[in-house]
């Protein structure tokens, strides 16, 4: 990790907020996908799925059956079983306390209004395929739109090159509650998620991260449906004194760096030889790692090191960064809570580490990367809901308000808004 001055920081945070999520190239060839699979449908989603997955498969093939689903989850060990089960409960005892309320008043003249909250009809849940499976972003994805009351939930991801998906994803899929599940990835996923193909229906809303190509799709068919955020690098922030565990430190951070080489890791010390004492430990453990050579590329490109000049100043600098997940390994971390106000999850003591969150803490791991915490949340049950504003207006009401609604009417050059308010003053008077 290289050790920054708080200047350098600063300057880093701020070309965060300057810097674009993909390329033009990127976004070039992933609009000509989007085009066909508008265009053509299933042979344009079977052809990408030839070319970039190296799989042949039929419009018959795009499902995953039932005996499928059941056989994955059947063949998986018991410890598998019992730790998906878990994290599936945890996930759902955390989410379950999200479902939104309707609210409704009557105010002194006797008019009615309400806030209602409905369920999105539809979701499609997508899950990455790479070098691993990840069953937790499947149960991080479904469990919400479940307990939201999505009522058809699709989950999507990419097959192996004989059309196979990791058992451990099929498993969670049937254990989580969706209705379907698709062996297709990569851009033309998303498109048969928006605009729906012969085989595969519309969605109303995608969500789950993706590689860059993924996100550029998302960011393509937004507006036609809704997404959950435009999903980057994985990135850590921890803010640490002289009480910290430096080998705690050092383990959270190598977590982060493992995924990718682009991931980001972050350490705010208010004790300059901490800094030290973590990199240190950084490199006794990294040699034990399976991935370490992704993990010292990720910390030689973005690992970073702070002294930070007090408490509040080291929430300031996290606050700047605005970081997915912000651990805050120092003495009293409740204390600074009230003062963070940009990250996408907060992970409190010791014995929270962020890898917790990812698996089975019950938390949801879908978070908004980039410096975007600054402006929008992780997934939640409310990401599978909407509202509906409700008025019903007295006739008081309306006669004192109506005269003020034709005079703004009046100014903005609408004259059937300004009538269809004075027809009603001149007839119920």
């Amino acid at each position: 990790m290289r050790i920054l001055d708080r200047k350098e920081f600063m300057e880093i945070c701020a070309k965060r907020r300057r810097r674009g999520n993909g390329s033009p190239e990127q976004e070039s060839v992933v609009a000509g996908i989007i085009a066909e699979v508008r265009r053509r449908g299933d042979a344009a989603v079977k052809d990408y799925t030839r070319m970039y997955d190296g799989c042949e498969l039929t419009s018959q093939d795009f499902l995953v059956s039932r005996r499928e689903l059941d056989e994955a989850w059947a063949g998986l060990g018991e410890n598998m079983r019992r730790a998906l089960e878990v994290a599936a409960r945890e996930i759902s005892d955390y989410h379950r306390h999200q479902v939104p309320g309707d609210y409704s008043y009557v105010s002194s003249d006797g008019s009615h209004y309400q806030m209602v909250s409905r369920a999105l009809e539809s979701a499609g849940i997508y899950v990455p395929g790479g070098t691993a499976p990840y069953p937790s972003s499947v149960l991080m994805g479904v469990i919400p739109a479940v307990i939201a009351g999505v009522q058809d939930i699709a989950v999507f991801t990419p097959p192996g090159q004989k059309g196979r998906v990791a058992p451990e994803i099929l498993a969670a899929a049937r254990l989580a509650g969706a209705n379907r599940v698709y062996r297709l990835g990569g851009a033309q996923a998303i498109a048969a998620m928006a605009f729906g193909t012969e085989s595969i229906i519309a969605v109303d809303k995608i969500v789950g991260p993706g590689n860059s190509y993924v996100t550029a799709a998302k960011r393509l068919v937004f507006g036609h449906v809704d997404i959950d955020m435009l999903a980057g690098p994985s990135e850590i922030l921890i803010l640490a004194d002289s009480t910290s565990n430096p080998a705690f430190l050092a383990a959270d951070i190598l977590a982060q760096a493992e995924h990718d080489v682009e991931a980001t890791a972050v350490l705010v010390s208010l004790d300059r030889s901490m800094i030290g004492k973590v990199q240190a430990e950084i490199a006794l453990q990294i040699e034990a790692l399976a991935r370490r050579e992704i993990a010292a590329t990720s910390l030689a490109r973005n690992g970073w090191a702070v002294e930070a000049m007090d408490r509040g100043d080291a929430v300031r600098l996290a606050n700047a960064y605005a970081p997915e997940h912000l651990e805050l390994m120092l003495s009293e971390p409740e204390a600074l809570l009230a003062q963070v106000h940009n990250a996408g999850a907060v992970f409190l003591g010791p014995y929270t580490p962020e890898a917790m969150g990812d698996y089975v803490s019950g938390t949801n791991h879908v978070l908004p990367t980039g410096g975007t915490a600054r402006f929008s949340s992780g997934l939640s049950v409310h990401s599978f809901r909407k509202t509906m504003s409700v008025s019903k207006l007295s006739k008081q009401r309306f006669d004192l308000l109506s005269p003020h609604g034709e005079i703004i009417a009046q100014a903005e050059g609408l004259t059937a808004h300004f009538a269809s308010m004075q027809i009603r003053r001149r007839c119920l008077t």
